[in-house]
């Protein structure tokens, strides 16, 4: 039986909701994929980053935060790693800038990708840490962590799938192509700039 109530649940829902719009890298690489290859791949692409980010939500659900606290070094270790892969990714589009559009079947978008691109941005365990504690009791049952896992699911597939059907558009592809390699260079800047503002945090 559920504890935790509706009003409690909408607030979690309201705050999951401004963060995730806030841009990430997340949020630039889904766009910069369904400009690229269209809807059909970018939201493969895009599920696999609400998987990944949500999986932050059952980590902090289960005691994440707990572990920050008693072993600080695994929770700079996580940023230190997200960091670097992050800078990786930044990196790698920058580079390839001027290649062509890449192939749809190649992998790049997959949902695997996905996955491992929210994974490596711990941002979203703190956020959720931060936000269980904030909005919901401390003694929550197997029923309410179940719940609220779904819920942020819910919400962050919700917001993936709007964003690269949008991103997808015609006229906005359109655009994406005519500006392809000043858009790949900046949405690769953008995420290297979050990668190294992970790894040189004090």
């Amino acid at each position: 039986m559920l504890q935790i109530t509706s009003a409690e649940m909408a607030v979690f829902v309201a705050t999951l909701s401004v963060a995730i719009l806030s841009p990430g890298p997340g949020v630039i690489a889904v766009s910069q994929g369904a400009f690229a290859l269209g809807r059909r791949h970018a939201l493969s692409y895009g599920w696999g980053l609400a998987l990944g980010a949500s999986v932050w939500c059952l980590f902090a659900l289960l005691g994440l935060t707990a572990l920050f606290r008693v072993a600080p070094w695994t929770l700079t270790a996580l940023t230190l790693a997200g960091g670097a892969y992050l800078v990786w990714i930044g990196a790698q589009m920058w580079r390839h800038a001027a290649d062509p559009l890449p192939d749809p079947a190649g992998g790049g978008m997959s949902f695997r990708a996905g996955v491992m691109l929210n994974l490596a941005n711990p941002k979203p365990a703190l956020f959720y840490s931060a936000v269980l504690l904030s909005i919901f009791p401390a003694a929550l049952n197997l029923a309410d962590k179940g719940a609220i896992y779904m819920v942020a699911l819910s919400v962050e597939l919700f917001f993936y799938t709007a964003l690269a059907s949008l991103m997808a558009l015609p006229l906005l592809r359109r655009r994406y192509l005519a500006s392809k390699f000043w858009i790949d260079r900046a949405a690769g800047l953008a995420i290297l700039a979050l990668g190294l503002s992970l790894i040189l945090r004090p």
